[in-house]
């Protein structure tokens, strides 16, 4: 047997091969299960370690089990080192043709390639086999970098294709893999721990810690720094570590280059804002632009930054920045996203409004606190909504054990409770 049909069998599901299938994550699965039947790409994007690969999995699984023959799936994990030789789209040609020509799939193939960016010129295979009209093709790939689908590449593929961004575990995720009962307790623990599925796995601050900084050095070294030729590597893990340890704030590029230039470092406007770019391209943080509700329009300037993971925050700067109530926030803004909102930070005259998410006609205004601990507490976190002159709903979170009434309008959401009242309303 040829030896990458040999390296092919190994992961692929056309024998006897048995798989960790991970936790079902139906939230994405489902969702791609409804796209499928039509010649777009499936395209996963997301950060390193976010569980890609086993949704993936998941989705050749499932078309297994709704009839398609197992010799009509092919897997190809760039990632791994059996894989190096596959380093340009000719050489990935090559390979489904060979594929082709040891296992004679009748019919329509399903071609999944994972980490398909480390594949010099990966679009044109991609693009070639998609649209060819006299074989039937269907792909999905994963990367783990935004440009992935943007510029010349979504010029190349001309818009066909449909993108899915994966996150780590939800809240909702991580009571369902750990079976702990929804509430207080298990959201602290979710807030104390991370979302990243590998993470749950392990045991133990440290060998945790460990987990966390290889990931972080993974991402910094191979995704940043020796793709771009980073000059000053030690100012891009400084920038990393500011946005984990200043994540909820309101910051702009001009912010960032003072603050280091008051710790003695010079650094330009330029590279900072590049290397920011950088950082947010591998999906490390996330940009949330500010939103004139009065103007209905984005603001330039300060925005504030989230970080895809608190586990970052917990295993590796954990004795930084802010409280729980900036934690909680960060959590909410990601649960918006999971939920496929666009987030924005509100700006109404003098008053911030944690949020505005927006969804098709769908618009919801929400603060996010740890504990309305007293009336104090409470009429500050309501005044900015009732600020605010429209009919759009209006939600305050916090981790409060007792729910509030509605208040002119404005409803009180305990923060476990948000992902399903998102999704659901």
């Amino acid at each position: 047997m040829d030896e990458n049909i040999a390296t092919l069998q190994r992961y692929n599901l056309w024998g006897a091969n048995t798989f960790d299938w991970g936790y079902r994550r139906t939230a994405y699965t489902d969702k791609i299960a409804a796209c499928t039947g039509n010649r777009l790409i499936k395209a996963l994007v997301g950060q390193r370690r976010s569980g890609k690969s086993y949704i993936l999995r998941q989705v050749a699984k499932q078309l297994i089990d709704s009839g398609v023959k197992p010799e009509n799936t092919l897997f190809i994990n760039r990632e791994f080192t059996d894989f190096d030789f596959l380093k340009t789209y000719r050489e990935l040609d090559e390979l489904i043709k060979s594929y082709k020509s040891a296992l004679k799939p009748v019919g329509k193939i399903y071609v999944f390639i994972d980490e398909v960016q480390l594949i010099d010129g990966w679009e044109k295979t991609v693009n070639s086999y998609a649209q060819d009209f006299s074989d039937s093709y269907e792909l999905f790939i994963s990367g783990s970098n935004s440009k992935l689908l943007s510029g010349e590449l979504a010029t190349l593929l001309s818009g066909r294709y449909v993108c899915f961004e994966i996150f780590p575990f939800s809240y909702a995720e991580y009571t369902g893999i750990t079976q702990k009962a929804r509430g207080r307790q298990s959201y602290m623990e979710y807030l104390g721990s991370g979302g990243l599925p590998e993470l749950l796995m392990l045991s133990g601050h440290e060998l945790k810690r460990s987990y966390m900084s290889a990931i972080k050095d993974t991402v910094l070294l191979r995704d940043i720094i020796q793709r771009y030729q980073i000059r000053d590597p030690k100012l891009l893990e400084d920038l990393f570590a500011f946005f984990v340890t200043n994540a909820s704030n309101l910051v702009s590029v001009n912010n960032i280059v003072s603050y280091f230039k008051s710790h003695g470092r010079k650094t330009s406007y330029d590279a900072v804002a590049s290397y920011i770019g950088y950082i947010e391209d591998t999906f490390l943080v996330h940009r949330c632009n500010r939103y004139d509700i009065k103007g209905k329009a984005t603001l330039s300037g300060n925005s504030k930054f989230y970080i895809n993971d608190l586990a970052y925050k917990n295993y590796l700067y954990s004795g930084y920045g802010h409280g729980l109530g900036y934690m909680v926030e960060n959590l909410v803004y990601l649960e918006l996203r999971r939920a496929g909102f666009d987030v924005y930070a509100g700006s109404l005259r003098s008053k911030e409004v944690d949020f505005v998410a927006q969804k098709a006609d769908r618009v919801v205004y929400l603060q996010s606190a740890y504990m309305l601990a007293d009336e104090a507490t409470v009429a500050r976190e309501y005044s900015a909504l009732e600020a605010i002159n429209d009919h759009f709903e209006k939600m305050v979170v916090s981790l409060d054990e007792i729910t509030m009434p509605l208040r002119g309008g404005i409803k009180h959401v305990q923060a476990w409770e948000l992902g399903n009242l998102m999704i659901n309303d």
